[in-house]
């Protein structure tokens, strides 16, 4: 009995930790697809902003200091209600995408 608990109790776990893995990593993609549809007209799917309206607004790049260094809060305000010629997505993305979008965001330093 005890050994059919302990079974039972791994296969949980391992379960459990496949969900985790498949979840986060659906995430990043969720995020990379938001950028690629919302943000890569602008800001170029390298996020450098080196696209006609990127350099039409002059856009900064993503990973620049000036950029990196907002807050997460910062950067979520910006996406949900825009600023200067960006459109805000508040009410067209989750919270959720908002905040994976952030984070996609902090990921082009390491690019």
């Amino acid at each position: 009995m005890r050994n059919a608990s302990v079974r039972v109790l791994a296969v949980i776990v391992f379960l459990a930790g496949v969900f985790a893995f498949f979840t986060s990593n659906g995430q990043a993609q969720s995020a990379a697809e938001t950028c690629k549809a919302k943000c890569a007209m602008c800001h170029g799917a390298d996020g450098k902003g080196d696209v006609p309206m990127g350099k039409k607004f002059g856009l900064k790049d993503l990973a620049s200091p000036e950029v990196q260094s907002q807050t997460d809060a910062q950067l979520n305000e910006m996406i949900a209600k825009g600023k200067d010629k960006m459109p805000g997505y508040e009410g067209k993305l989750s919270k959720e995408q908002i905040t994976g979008l952030v984070g996609y965001i902090r990921g082009f330093v390491k690019k």
